[in-house]
């Protein structure tokens, strides 16, 4: 007799479509029990497909419902859900999409949809109280350099090779003009959200370089030298005012390090 864990794996391998729904599953019950566990099948599989359709209603736009759909079908079959909430379900779609036959001349996919996923996650964020530049500069200097800035919860970071801010710019504003053509440009891109608001904004490499570190949890010194590594001249003492001034630094978490 198999044990219940090894039943429930077989039920969600089944109902996933990762596994096949033979004639020793435990389905009991009614007339055609198997039958009756096709139209859960069917269920979870549209309800999924539906909600990478409600997530990414950008990238529908831009490669075509159609395309859309097709793809959000297999990447159902072959990724399940790994958490319980399905507002999380679908991180990884860029890259299976960008994979399409359709768009492999498409090169700027991938970037626009993970650049959907992020404005969708930043416009519900909730802006926590920001630090002041007086607060932060009563602090030791020394002691600075090797702590952590907190940012705030609405902002993620994006390089592309195209111009995807100019697309979800149209997007979001419906303004398509008549022609547009599409050019590789690189650009560094910082997203910001709060509240339903929506800032998408360029800035050079080593400002980039600099904030980006700071989010991924680096302290203040490091975030600094990858910065100076993009550009010689460049001037964190400025670029911290900046972002404190901006209200963008939320908290200081100081070690007892120094640099």
């Amino acid at each position: 007799m198999s044990s219940l864990a090894e039943v429930q794996a077989r039920v969600r391998e089944a109902l996933t479509g990762s596994g096949a729904l033979d004639g020793a599953m435990p389905l009991v019950g009614g007339i055609e029990p198997t039958k009756r566990f096709g139209i859960h099948r069917r269920h979870y599989e549209s309800s999924l497909v539906a909600s990478l359709r409600e997530r990414y209603p950008a990238s529908g736009w831009l490669v075509g419902a159609d395309v859309l759909t097709e793809v959000a079908r297999a990447f159902v079959r072959t990724n399940p859900p790994r958490r319980p909430c399905i507002a999380e379900y679908g991180h990884e779609f860029p890259a299976f999409l960008a994979q399409h036959h359709r768009l492999a001349t498409s090169p700027y996919v991938q970037s626009f949809a993970e650049l959907e996923w992020a404005v969708a996650q930043v416009s519900i964020a909730i802006d926590r109280a920001a630090l002041s530049w007086p607060q932060l500069a009563r602090m030791d200097a020394q002691a600075l350099l090797p702590s952590r800035l907190l940012l705030q919860p609405g902002i993620r970071y994006q390089r592309s090779e195209w111009p995807i801010d100019e697309l979800m710019t149209m997007y979001l504003s419906d303004s398509v003009p008549d022609t547009y053509a599409l050019h590789s440009s690189s650009r560094c891109l910082e997203i910001r959200g709060a509240r339903g608001e929506l800032w998408i904004d360029r800035l050079d490499p080593a400002s980039f370089a600099f904030r980006q570190t700071l989010l991924d949890g680096r302290p203040l010194g490091d975030a600094a030298e990858t910065a100076l590594d993009c550009d010689q001249a460049f001037d964190a003492g400025q670029a911290l005012i900046a972002l404190v001034t901006a209200g963008m630094v939320i908290d200081v978490v100081q070690t007892n390090e120094r640099t």
